[in-house]
C-alpha cells in the first residue's frame, strides 16, 4: 500500500472572454485590464501585424494570424489558462464557433460586449489616430451595419456576459 496522499486534481479552471465590438469601442483597453487583472493570455490580431510590419488592413494576412493565436489559444485553454481574444468577432457564427471548441476543451466562456453609437466610435478612432490610413466615415457605417450584435438567446449561450455601454466619447 502506497503512504503517498492522492494527488487532488484540479479541474479545468480554463476560461475563453471574447472581447466583442467595433472598432472603438474600447475593447483593447477593456482587454488589457482583463489581462492584468486575471493574468491572462490575450489574442490581439493588430499587436501582432505592427509588430511584423504588416498591414492592418491585409485580411489573408489577418486570418492567418488568428489562426495562429487561435491554435495557442487551444493548447492555453487546455492547459487551463484564462485567453482573452480581442478579434472584435462581429458576427455570431465566429462567436460559436469558438465558444463550442472552448466547451469541448472544458473551458467557462463568457462574453464581453462593448457598445458604442457611431457617432462615439468615429470620434475615437480619430482621436487615438492609430491607423496608418484613417478609417473613413462611410467605412465605418458599413461595418456598423455588418456588425451581428449578440442576441438575447446567444447571450444565454455564456458562462457570463458583461456589456458595456459606451456613451460619450
Amino acid at each position: 500500500m502506497s503512504t503517498e496522499a492522492p494527488q487532488l486534481v484540479k479541474p479545468n479552471e480554463a476560461r475563453l472572454i471574447l472581447v466583442c465590438g467595433l472598432p472603438g469601442a474600447g475593447k483593447t483597453t477593456h482587454a488589457k485590464t482583463l489581462e492584468k487583472r486575471l493574468h491572462a493570455v490575450r489574442c490581439a490580431p493588430d499587436e501582432w501585424m505592427s509588430a511584423l510590419a504588416i498591414d492592418i488592413y491585409d485580411e489573408s494576412a489577418r486570418s492567418r494570424i488568428e489562426q495562429l493565436q487561435w491554435s495557442l489559444g487551444e493548447r492555453l485553454l487546455a492547459l487551463g489558462v484564462t485567453v482573452i481574444v480581442e478579434w472584435g468577432t462581429w458576427s455570431r457564427s465566429e462567436r460559436d464557433t469558438l465558444r463550442q471548441r472552448a466547451r469541448e476543451l472544458g473551458a467557462a466562456v463568457e462574453l464581453h460586449f462593448l457598445v458604442a453609437p457611431e457617432e462615439v466610435l468615429f470620434e475615437r478612432i480619430q482621436r487615438r489616430g492609430l491607423e496608418n490610413v484613417p478609417i473613413e466615415r462611410a467605412a465605418l457605417a458599413q461595418w456598423y451595419e455588418q456588425f451581428e450584435p449578440p442576441s438575447i438567446e446567444e447571450k444565454r449561450l455564456y458562462d457570463h456576459v458583461e456589456e458595456i455601454h459606451q456613451g460619450d466619447g
